[in-house]
């Protein structure tokens, strides 16, 4: 049977259109305390698990970082973004073929396992102590080598394709970009992609099904 939450980790169904530091603004006025944190980011656009940590449970916050995540996304295949996701200048190829699902499996199964993830040039990772996405929008990234790391991507399927979105569920280790992940599978097909939902269902043991939506949330939760 799965471990219930402890009372200072409150788990959050981060709608769309909020940054994960809102929702931790909105959490701290509603428990009337600045100690609030999170385990993990999720993109503006992004909705899904977040888990909070209150008061004391700040503490316990550092040692859900670093577990594996589940997402469902679906990526739009025939086109590129400067953002690796909606918000980005998007760039149609049109002249790339259509790919079969068959080939599409294919591609998949040089993932699965893993691979050698170049990070999102619009992710927050710190380069010399600043973020890359504040780089980027600076145009400070001529000369900047976006880092490398080896990703496990324990999972990875298909669940609907229909031309051009291609929608997938992934499980992987922590410090995996989804936006690169779609980037990097539209790139092996040739025709582009980019990401444009993104929902968090799974970090560790703690699931979607757990976590409480913001609107009628109370200190008594």
């Amino acid at each position: 049977m799965m471990d219930s939450p402890s009372p200072n980790i409150l788990l959050i169904d981060k709608p769309a259109g909020m940054t994960s530091h809102d929702v931790v603004d909105r959490v701290r006025r509603i428990f009337g305390t600045r100690k609030v944190g999170h385990a993990g980011t999720l993109d503006p656009f992004a909705t899904g698990l977040l888990i909070l940590g209150i008061g004391p449970g700040t503490k316990e916050l550092t040692g859900l970082v670093g577990l594996d995540k589940t997402y469902l996304a679906t990526a739009r295949l025939g086109a590129t973004s400067t953002t690796e996701d909606p918000e980005g200048e998007i760039t149609e190829r049109a002249a790339c073929s259509v790919p079969r699902i068959d080939e599409i499996e294919t591609i998949l199964e040089k993932f699965r396992g893993g691979y050698e993830q170049t990070a999102s040039a619009f992710s927050a990772k710190k380069i010399k102590g600043k973020k890359l996405y504040d780089l980027a929008r600076q145009g400070k990234l001529d000369g900047v080598e976006i880092p490398k790391k080896q990703v496990t991507i324990s999972e990875l399927k298909v669940l609907e394709y229909e031309w051009p979105y291609l929608t997938f569920e992934v499980s992987c280790s922590s410090g995996t970009y989804i936006r690169a992940l779609a980037r990097d599978i539209g790139e092996a097909l040739g025709c582009g992609a980019y990401l444009t939902e993104l929902r968090r269902t799974r970090i560790g043991q703690y699931r979607i099904e757990e976590a409480k939506n913001l609107d009628g949330l109370t200190s008594e939760r």
